[in-house]
């Protein structure tokens, strides 16, 4: 067992904390990263899989992600363009499939004009609430005791126009049904990536990836860190007072100054804490939660939908796959395809066995681009759900009523403890650039204290 003397211990060698870290030690602190897995990466992770490159967490950048855009210079990473060329599909709730191209899908013209009038007060909600303090506004507590699901319905009563802008917020983002989560925390989604309309053009949304897969951030700034970072080291203990902190892990014990937990909230608990946090933070994280989504891959000697003029994007809100993209990497002479079956859906996928859930989810993706989509040459399913340090996807979001009752509380630091993950970002709530954010700015509070600290002691 190691005992380390540290300024900082940070906790999860993901995104978030391996930005901090690494801002932290580049101001001249000294840190340790107690990683519970074999791999940094947190929820980005690219694996070979019978000799696949797959990208099995987070992968996609958006052009307005400046943060972690910036941090992909810092760090020499490449980016390519992800194939959006040709035509996309859409399946009907009645089963129609329709060919077309631009970001508004092929529905009739009242279920479009539907669409663009409730795409139009999200935006305006996203613009007038924002994503920094959304608890704050006179209409949070009004927004956040009602469903996504109800709150659509009781502004339209175009069926087929609700479940498409749900679907965009439900099982395409935060991964759970509609009526799980609030109109508050839809808004808020849909602020922190700009407005809804981002959300729902999904060539700005899955614009670029990284050669090489993400997980490659978190893999170069590792490196740079070198001993500081100890992985397969679960942190089981962590003693805290207003003077520092202990934080005792499975193959090292930290004494530190400062403790970061730049894990999801969904895992703090996983933490015995002494003495225990307060009760503010015990309620809380009892009212946050991870969404559920299968992410599937399938490899294909060749990319055949582009020889058939399809981009590969494909939409089908009603069907077990609810999204399907090219997700070819770069320069791969092979194709393919990513698709996500999310929450209520993924339940009944993971309700068969292995061998008759491929041949469904298989069976609804050839209902987008046909019969060659039955046989991949490499499939897989990304199952974070099954993850022992993760248990869920994409990130966590609150329960009804949650975000306006919590929210302003949940980066307060207890002590010196601190928070950061992206599950807690303002701009890039849930993607890896709001992970990128919540590690600098964490790491520029801390900062800021111990400069406070430093120049009251002098």
């Amino acid at each position: 067992m190691k005992s380390i003397e540290r300024d900082v211990v940070i906790i999860g060698a993901g995104t978030a904390g391996l930005n901090a870290a690494r801002d932290l030690k580049a101001a001249g602190l000294t840190v340790a990263v107690l990683e519970a897995r074999d791999r940094v990466g947190g929820r980005t992770w690219t694996s070979t899989i019978d000799g696949a490159m797959l990208e099995i967490g987070g992968q996609w950048i958006s052009p307005d992600q400046t943060a972690l855009k910036g941090l992909l210079g810092e760090l020499g990473l490449e980016t390519f363009s992800r194939y959006r060329e040709g035509q996309s599909v859409y399946v009907a709730p009645d089963g129609t499939r329709s060919l077309y191209t631009g970001e508004m899908f092929p529905v009739s013209e009242r279920t479009e004009a539907e669409m663009r009038r409730l795409i139009g007060i999200l935006d305006e909600l996203a613009a007038e609430i924002g994503a920094a303090e959304p608890w704050a506004h006179p209409r949070a507590r009004e927004l956040d005791t009602v469903s996504l699901h109800h709150w659509m319905r009781q502004l339209s009563d175009d069926e087929e126009a609700c479940a498409n802008i749900g679907h965009f917020l439900a099982g395409g983002m935060l991964t759970k049904p509609a009526h799980s989560f609030s109109a508050l925390q839809a808004v808020l989604m849909a602020a922190s990536a700009g407005s809804f309309s981002n959300l729902v053009d999904e060539d700005l949304l899955l614009d670029q990836r990284v050669v090489g897969g993400m997980q490659l951030v978190s893999e170069t700034i590792a490196a740079a860190l070198g001993d500081d970072v100890v992985l397969e080291s679960p942190v089981r203990t962590l003693r805290w007072d207003e003077n520092g902190v202990t934080a005792v892990s499975d193959r090292a014990t930290v004494n530190a100054r400062y403790a970061i937990m730049a894990v999801p909230p969904n895992l703090y608990s996983r933490v015995s804490f002494d003495p225990p946090l307060p009760r503010r933070q015990h309620q809380m994280h009892q009212h946050q939660s991870l969404g559920l989504v299968i992410k599937v891959h399938a490899v294909y000697e060749a990319p055949f939908w582009r020889e058939e003029g399809l981009s590969g994007t494909c939409f089908s809100p009603d069907l077990v796959v609810q999204e399907i993209y090219d997700n070819t990497n770069h320069e791969d002479p092979r194709g393919t395809l990513v698709a996500f079956v999310p929450d209520e859906k993924a339940d009944a996928m993971f309700a068969l066995d292995a061998g008759e859930r491929r041949r469904v989810i298989l069976s609804a993706m050839a209902e987008s681009l046909g019969p060659k989509t039955l046989e991949p040459v490499v499939y897989y399913e990304s199952d974070w759900a099954s993850e022992e340090w993760t248990r869920g996807a994409f990130a966590s979001s609150y329960d009804l009523g949650g975000l306006h009752r919590y929210g302003a509380d949940q980066l307060t630091p207890v002590g010196p403890i601190y928070w950061a993950s992206s599950d807690l970002a303002a701009e890039g709530y849930q993607h890896v650039d709001g992970a990128v954010r919540m590690g600098r700015a964490t790491a520029a509070r801390i900062l800021d204290r111990d400069a406070a600290s430093t120049e009251a002691a002098a």
